[in-house]
């Protein structure tokens, strides 16, 4: 059977024409007022010109591969009731410019340009990575039984771990889904806040609630959580304990103490296994203390079957001003140390 989204042969002269089949998902791929096309032609430098249920795409040879990819992969995504946003869109892109016209071909031919074994399915939502990084990452979570997600704000590392677990808890892989992370002052006194410790430090765990409300219904999360399948807890409660059959993920590890981390990593028991995620660039301890992340850096070549996954401000998934925020203060810092030396 022919491949519905077919091309027209195209010279150098000539633009590749996409064909959609179903008019029904046009105004959802283009996007309001044709938007997600116009954000396609400026990410990629094309040209896009939609008629009817085709679009033309001009530019050069490599670009518009790029361009039919990610249309093809947004197109699929549709047929398969999946919604298409602004950060779907940018996924897209981002995954197909970083395929070789081989792979870009290979991609269009199956119509995603995400491999279908690192998509995650959870109850509410469908998961698919937007960088090649988060591919790679997403493997990790799947094959490895400790691994390191290291990068800035913004870039998935705790949001796709949290994914995983809670697909592989739905999927009775693990007994236990554990979310934990230290409750460190940023510039605030936890102690002269109202309220009983709980109240205290919930605030601090907020952000693993938010991620496991997108993949299940909150019901669900609560009673899961009284049934004691999800546990979301500060780390100092981890201390003494071994978690057995679970899926544990240790989120702003940059925070944590040599010991602490020491403390975590030795509580993992048969059928663990464990996601440690954080920005070793970014620490709110106290002014000399060694940050744990940092420290088990430097051991984490004798740790033998731990994986290491790191990203930098192009896999920034949040709004692109946060891309852009992370690059200059980076190139800021970076510019420190240099006059610093």
């Amino acid at each position: 059977m022919a491949d519905p989204l077919s091309t027209v042969p195209s010279s150098d002269e000539l633009p590749v024409v996409v064909d959609f089949p179903d008019n029904r998902l046009l105004s959802a791929l283009f996007g309001e007022h044709d938007r997600n096309l116009a954000r396609i032609e400026q990410r990629l430098g094309v040209s896009l010109v939609p008629r009817g249920n085709r679009v033309a795409i001009s530019g050069e040879a490599s670009a518009t591969l790029a361009a039919r990819a990610a249309l093809s992969d947004l197109y699929r995504r549709l047929e398969r009731g999946q919604e298409v946003t602004v950060g779907e869109v940018d996924g897209a892109i981002r995954m197909a410019e970083a395929l070789g016209s081989g792979a870009l071909e290979a991609a269009h031919e199956r119509r995603e340009t995400v491999p279908e074994e690192v998509v995650v399915r959870t109850q509410k939502r469908v998961i698919t990575p937007r960088s090649p990084i988060q591919v790679a990452y997403v493997r990790a979570l799947r094959a490895s039984e400790l691994v390191f997600g290291l990068g800035p704000a913004g870039t998935g590392k705790t949001y796709l771990a949290v994914a995983v677990g809670v697909s592989m808890l739905l999927r009775g892989e693990v007994d236990r889904l554990i979310l934990t992370r230290p409750a460190v002052e940023a510039g605030e006194r936890l102690g002269f806040l109202p309220g009983t410790m709980d109240e205290k430090v919930d605030p601090y765990m907020r952000p693993m609630y938010d991620a496991l409300y997108d993949m299940m219904p909150g019901e669900k999360v609560m009673k899961r959580r009284d049934d004691g399948e999800i546990e979301v807890a500060p780390l100092a409660y981890m201390r003494g304990r071994t978690l057995a059959n679970a899926f544990i993920i240790l989120d702003e590890a940059q925070n944590t103490t040599p010991m602490q981390m020491k403390m975590i990593l030795t509580r993992m028991g048969e059928n663990s296994r464990m996601v440690v995620t954080g920005d070793p660039s970014q620490t709110d301890l106290p002014l000399g203390t060694k940050s744990g992340l940092k420290d088990v850096m430097e051991i984490i070549d004798a740790i033998e079957g731990a994986t290491i996954v790191e990203f930098t401000h192009a896999d920034v998934v949040r709004h692109p001003l946060v891309t852009q925020l992370v690059r200059a203060y980076n190139a800021r810092d970076r510019g420190l140390l240099n006059e610093d030396a």
